[in-house]
């Protein structure tokens, strides 16, 4: 039985726990609002025809801040195609996923659905086939009281206060050849910085993402960050970061140890950034906005029909569902996020609803959790106060993709009250005893402690079975003289509440 050891200072803080880290993102998508967010004829929808029994699995899920309306989608985005009566609204082609927009939800809408989660919304403008000044109209229209054109157009559409939106994207992966309008770094940078420069005249409080690269295998990753950045450095407050992941080649192991590329993916954009403010000789830090994250199996879908000849509503497109296996990752995934909170104040889960999500509909029928919705919601609900950086003593094991890798990762929150530790078994095999020093955090008791596996590493949750993976309690938890000890099953995460 491989063993590790956990020291836990409570001195040794990282930062405050973000809650932004908990954000998640809907894309105009497949069937992420369409049947997923939005059905009128659902039984259970309001008289918005939102879907009230997928309301309640996001307030459990715990998502804070949610990135919209994408995404690809947006960079062929006419935002003012969303307001307004619906029987008006227009219906467009999507060029990003092939298919066709209702626009029967749109930025008023998908505003009061937000209410209705407790949420926060994060608005993307199209900088792909669009510029400033469709920026600062939509700026206008969701931010100004009333009063000019746009805002009293906002209110003439019943929606009489400001949507008062914080948080906005300059576009969406303006590195990626599939993006409509995609650009070089430099024609990127240009555009951003003149784009932020006038939104922050209209409002000097907006926090702007500027996009970073789309994945850390893109060939201009790193040079694309400090070009982006050495125009918009002044004018914006985060550079974007997107991940994927899936199990390669049945290299379960290696897909196992995602985290680690993750964790290289944030250093290298945080020295990136860092090092345009040092030429800069800035004070300013530069945050990093990880909108997009999650495990998706992308070859299985470009080898897929889902996109053809046809242009059709809310096709059923990238529905993932998921292992014990890939919630084992996402738990990982999003330990190795507070782990950087430092810098990585913001992080949405890519997406919430049928598209590669922790939550899956059936038109006319139920709603279900997937299996990666259960870290996420428990990570969510466990974490406060500051995140204590672990001192972790345990084996390691080779991958093909990343190298060498630690058998057990860990991370702890803690504030004056309470305590959590967040653990993974990456042992294909084997259960792991581990044992943590808790003593600096002033626990004295534990208060929950559940864990994540199955004999089958690949069992799913699905239509005919929506709860074949749940977390069950973990009874190992012994805590004594400030050592608390446990045991990990393999291929697991574990989450131990402590008071």
């Amino acid at each position: 039985m491989p063993r590790a050891h956990i020291e836990l200072d409570r001195r040794a803080v990282i930062a405050p726990v973000r809650r932004r880290t908990f954000g998640s993102f809907v894309e105009h998508l497949g069937r992420c609002v369409y049947t997923g967010l939005y059905e009128p004829e659902h039984p259970s929808a309001n008289d918005e025809g939102f879907r009230m029994d997928v309301v309640a699995l996001v307030r459990e899920l715990g998502s804070t801040t949610i990135r919209y309306p994408g995404g690809n989608f947006v960079s062929g985005f006419r935002w003012e195609d969303s307001v307004g009566p619906r029987d008006k609204r227009p219906v467009r082609r999507d060029l990003a996923w092939h298919s066709l927009e209702s626009n029967q939800v749109g930025l008023d809408e998908f505003a009061r659905w937000l209410k209705l989660t407790d949420s926060e919304l994060m608005l993307a403008v199209n900088l792909g086939t669009r510029g400033i000044q469709p920026a600062l109209d939509l700026l206008e229209y969701a931010n100004h009281p009333s009063g000019t054109a746009l805002s009293d157009l906002r209110v003439a559409n019943g929606t009489p206060k400001p949507h008062n939106v914080r948080m906005w994207c300059l576009g969406n992966e303006m590195d990626g050849p599939w993006q409509t309008g995609f650009m070089t770094a430099d024609d990127y940078g240009k555009i951003a910085a003149r784009t932020a420069a006038a939104m922050k005249m209209a409002d000097k409080d907006l926090e702007l993402v500027a996009c970073g690269s789309s994945g850390s295998g893109m060939p201009t990753f790193g040079d694309w960050e400090r070009t982006v950045l050495e125009h918009t450095y002044d004018y914006v407050d985060y550079v974007s970061c997107h991940a994927y992941y899936q199990e390669h080649d049945s290299d379960l192991g290696s897909f196992l140890a995602s985290a680690t590329d993750m964790d290289y993916f944030i250093d290298t954009v945080v020295a990136s950034a860092d090092h345009v403010g040092y030429k800069k000789r800035s004070k300013k830090k530069i945050s990093i906005s990880f909108d997009e994250w999650n495990v998706w199996y992308q070859k299985e879908h470009q080898e897929s029909d889902e996109v053809n000849d046809e242009w059709r509503h809310t096709p059923r497109q990238l529905e993932d569902v998921y292992s014990v296996a890939d919630a084992v990752v996402v738990g990982n995934l999003l330990m190795t996020l507070l782990k950087h909170s430092d810098r990585v104040t913001s992080a949405s889960l890519a997406q919430l609803v049928n598209v590669i999500a922790p939550i899956m509909t059936e038109p006319g029928g139920p709603a279900w959790r997937q299996t990666t919705f259960h870290p996420f919601s428990i990570t969510s609900r466990l974490a406060s106060g500051e995140v204590i950086r672990p001192l972790i003593q345990a084996p390691v094991y080779d991958t093909a993709g990343h190298g060498e890798a630690s058998v057990i990762d860990a991370v702890a929150t803690a504030d004056e009250d309470r305590a959590a530790v967040f653990l993974v078994n990456r042992d294909l095999h084997e259960p792991a005893q581990v044992t943590i020093d808790v003593r600096s955090l002033g626990s004295t008791h534990v208060t929950e402690a559940v864990t994540l596996a199955d004999a089958d590493v690949y069992a799913k949750n699905t239509l005919t079975e929506q709860n074949r993976v749940t977390p069950a309690p973990n009874t190992t938890p012994k805590l004594a003289d400030g050592v608390l000890t446990v045991e990990l099953p393999p291929v697991s995460w574990t989450a131990i509440a402590l008071g």
